[in-house]
């Protein structure tokens, strides 16, 4: 079965190398913000869908956006029902906001979810005889989405630039995913005024799925070296800026690097797919509704030290690129300079490392699940177990006293 794995992994790579995934247009700041929405090419008085949450829109986040919008002569339509991890029905409603005000683009303003929401909510309008549950796996869209663009308001999900839309079936109480070249977004903004007011937690654990996701990246046997190169950035930008927005989020400079090593990293995964820690991780939130960020955040050092010495490699080459380690040490050392920095940095921003929400009675149906979402769609460098799957559950299980 591993065999047969391999060489659907070594399909999908080719896919990368020979087709290629497409890029957004990138656009950072204020000016390029107002470049982004020109390039849309919209006429006068075109209805624009907003993709938001109700918190961004009721805390004014989304206001420069909207401003913008109607200084070129649009009407923005704003639609911030989108959840915390986006439902069937978030985005079924979206798409009749869209229709309904004969809408004829979007723009999406928000973390992950908002933006994940948004690239589906296009999926509908271009396949409106298809119910959203129909877009999950790979290539089930394929079609050119409506003018667009993502504005991310978290630096972590990289979703302005990746192939995927996660989104929440309520019904059978699991996440899917779709997968494809169309729901890359077309233009991709990066404004860090619309992230200096998030919390120091949220700052942390969503830096840290950004950070997950160049690890993750670097991990696969479908790395490359742009892949690498890419994530390798990611990681040097994170280690040394993460601190700094977490004890002072007005640090604008700390919060551009932040939103572009997020970038980077999404560019990153979007090509070599995740692992073994989104795999566990996306089931905890479907089960418990725990932020995608903090799962990620307290499985990334378990996954670590299970994978051991055979990823010791890879991870030497993260501490030395981010000049972590001497590169007189032997690769084992370099490896677990690299571990102890994450321990250290995690504690340091006072992230958790077990969850009170998880279940010893799940824990069976968790792993299950979580294996069967990573076998065979990402390319691990080693194939994990059941046992070893609830062993990491487990450990990250809260035990009530």
């Amino acid at each position: 079965m591993h065999l047969l794995y391999r060489c659907y992994h070594f399909v999908l790579k080719s896919i990368v190398r020979f087709i290629g995934i497409p890029e957004p247009h990138l656009y950072q700041g204020t000016q390029g913000l107002s470049d982004a929405i020109a390039d849309l090419c919209l006429p006068d008085d075109a209805q624009v869908l907003v993709v938001t949450d109700k918190v961004l829109n009721e805390r004014e986040i989304i206001n420069p956006v909207l401003t913008a919008l109607c200084a070129q002569n649009l009407c923005p339509v704003v639609y911030d029902q989108v959840q915390p991890n986006p439902t069937i029905k978030n985005i079924e409603q979206g798409y009749q906001v869209y229709t309904q005000h004969h809408c004829v683009a979007i723009v999406s303003v928000g973390g992950g979810s908002v933006l994940d929401a948004a690239k589906l909510i296009g999926a509908r309008v271009v396949r409106p005889t298809r119910p959203v549950e129909t877009f999950s796996g790979l290539f089930k869209v394929l079609k050119t989405l409506p003018p667009n663009i993502a504005i991310p308001t978290t630096a972590g999900t990289g979703s302005e630039t990746t192939v995927a839309a996660v989104f929440n079936d309520e019904k059978q109480g699991k996440k899917l995913a779709a997968a494809d070249f169309c729901l890359v977004p077309q233009r991709a903004v990066l404004l860090s005024q619309l992230t200096t007011s998030l919390p120091g937690g949220i700052t942390a654990t969503t830096a840290i799925d950004a950070l997950t996701h160049a690890i993750e990246a670097i991990l696969s046997i479908n790395a490359t070296k742009l892949t690498n190169d890419k994530a390798l950035e990611a990681c040097s930008l994170i280690f040394a800026h993460l601190p700094t927005a977490y004890h002072n989020g007005q640090d604008q400079k700390a919060r551009d690097k932040l939103l572009y090593a997020s970038f980077l990293a999404g560019q990153a995964f979007t090509r070599t797919s995740v692992g073994y820690v989104h795999a566990i991780s996306h089931q905890l939130t479907a089960k418990y509704g725990t932020p995608h960020g903090l799962a990620n955040a307290v499985l990334l050092l378990p996954v670590l030290h299970w994978y051991g010495s055979r990823i010791h490699r890879q991870l030497a080459m993260i501490a030395r690129h981010c000049s972590l380690t001497s590169l007189d040490y032997p690769v084992e050392q370099q490896a677990q300079d690299l571990i102890a920095h994450i321990t250290q940095l995690l504690a340091q921003l006072n992230i958790q490392t077990q969850l009170t929400e998880v279940l010893s009675d799940d824990i069976q149906t968790l792993a299950t699940m979580a294996l069967d979402e990573a076998h065979p769609d990402y390319p691990v460098p080693h194939f994990m177990a059941l046992p070893d799957c609830q062993n990491i559950l487990t450990q990250i299980r809260a035990c009530s006293s």
